[in-house]
């Protein structure tokens, strides 16, 4: 049993020219708008700024509004949204690129987006009726910040049913990018029936109270918090498609939300990988301290340093080349939209189970073992170094890779289809 590199119907590397590529009804899909480049350039014009100051801003550790603002000016919070609805018109090919290039810089950063991405994406895609579909939509053509988290928790937030609509209750203790979101995706489970659904709710609505409580010591700007929904009415529009991981109600596409969100925490970890690699090759050209002259950096001659950077440089780079494949796999899996199959999705989710598990070694491995290459100087809290293997290290113990692993073997022996997961 093979896991393939594209689903069948769907070429290898071809760009998806339905709907789903965006999660948007096909008359509304308009593929014109900047291009990859574009888009490629704005995010490393973006993350060149970002890590002029990165050391400092990590250090502070404040709500991420000034980043949220580079980000808008950039026009990458719309990057997703139909060029023809005012948005960039890109499709999740250059999304994952975009947010590669911005974790590269600032790895906390890069998850902000990405989460940003995903909820505002699955609040369409998951949408199961035209007045939950349309109020999406209008939300989704503002440059509004998209922030929370679909994965399961417990206890649940409650969702009761009320004259008109629903209302929301609970606690959710994290949740990434609440400091600074103007809307919420959160799951939900009704209270009659334990089902669980996607909820959509204003941040600013007076019943939610959001906290800056979760004292990470990574990722601190990822605008991660803790919210209370005192009884939140939500609109029968803002109850999107059901969660529920039961085959007979959980379509194939719907499942798909799976992969393509965890693929987002592969790219995060690929760019804090190779971000820690370029700053430690660029600090180690200079030859020492610009602080502290007497301290000599590793010689870059010097074989050792040479096979640690291959050694690590191989690591990477064969993660990249995985995730590549997985890429192009979801790209494959969203341009068959409601044609996609289970198999299809197994074969799918299997390769960015492998991507998962390649990043988060690649990332852990070379945040650590790259300091080796500066030595006892890396140590110091001027240069910043620690924020890496610190944001690579926070990531990794939210979205751990060993039940990936057993997920891909169990695929292989077995050939059982992966549980749908949502990325925390």
């Amino acid at each position: 049993m093979g896991v393939a590199t594209a689903p069948s119907g769907a070429p290898s590397g071809a760009e998806p020219t339905g709907p789903h590529a965006t999660g948007l009804d096909p008359e509304e899909a308009n593929p014109a708008g900047p291009d990859h480049a574009h888009w490629l350039r704005a995010a490393r014009e973006t993350a060149e700024d970002l890590a002029t100051d990165a050391v400092t801003r990590e250090q502070a550790g404040k709500a991420p509004f000034d980043e949220v603002s580079r980000l808008r000016e950039a026009g990458l919070l719309t990057l997703l949204v139909p060029a023809d609805a005012g948005g960039g018109g890109a499709d999740w090919t250059t999304a994952y690129a975009v947010v590669r290039e911005i974790s590269g810089a600032d790895g906390a950063i890069g998850q902000l987006l990405g989460c940003h991405y995903f909820l505002s994406w699955s609040a369409l895609s998951l949408a199961d009726s035209a007045r939950s579909t349309e109020a999406v939509r209008r939300s989704a053509r503002k440059p509004l910040v998209w922030g929370g988290g679909l994965a399961r928790q417990e206890p649940p937030l409650r969702l009761t049913r009320k004259a008109g609509g629903y209302v929301l209750e609970g606690r959710q203790s994290y949740a990434t990018g609440v400091l600074v979101a103007d809307r919420l995706a959160v799951r939900g489970e009704r209270s009659d029936t334990g089902e669980p659904f996607a909820v959509v709710v204003d941040a600013a609505h007076p019943g939610v109270r959001i906290d800056a409580d979760a004292d990470v010591f990574g990722q601190r700007l990822a605008g991660g918090g803790s919210v209370d929904f005192d009884v939140v009415p939500v609109a029968a529009a803002g109850v999107l498609g059901s969660l529920s991981a039961d085959e007979e109600v959980l379509s194939p596409r719907t499942a798909f939300t799976s992969p393509v969100g965890r693929l987002l925490s592969v790219q995060i970890l690929l760019g804090i990988a190779e971000g820690v690699l370029t700053e430690v090759r660029e600090y180690s050209r200079a030859g020492q301290s610009l602080w502290h002259p007497a301290w000599p950096v590793g010689s870059p001659s010097d074989p050792r340093i040479l096979t640690l950077h291959g050694e690590l440089t191989v690591l990477t780079r064969s993660a990249a080349a995985l995730t590549e494949q997985a890429v192009q796999a979801v790209q494959g899996g969203l341009a068959r939209g409601e044609d996609l199959s289970y198999e299809e999705y197994a074969e799918i989710s299997v390769l960015v189970a492998m991507a998962e598990a390649a990043a988060s070694r690649a990332a852990q491995e070379s945040t650590t073992r790259a300091l080796d290459v500066i030595g006892a100087r890396s140590a110091s809290s001027r240069l910043g170094f620690d924020r890496f293997w610190r944001n690579a290290r926070t990531h990794t113990l939210y979205e751990p890779v060993g039940h990936r692993l057993r997920d891909v073997g169990d695929y292989f022996l077995n050939g059982a289809h992966p549980p749908f997961v949502l990325p925390v």
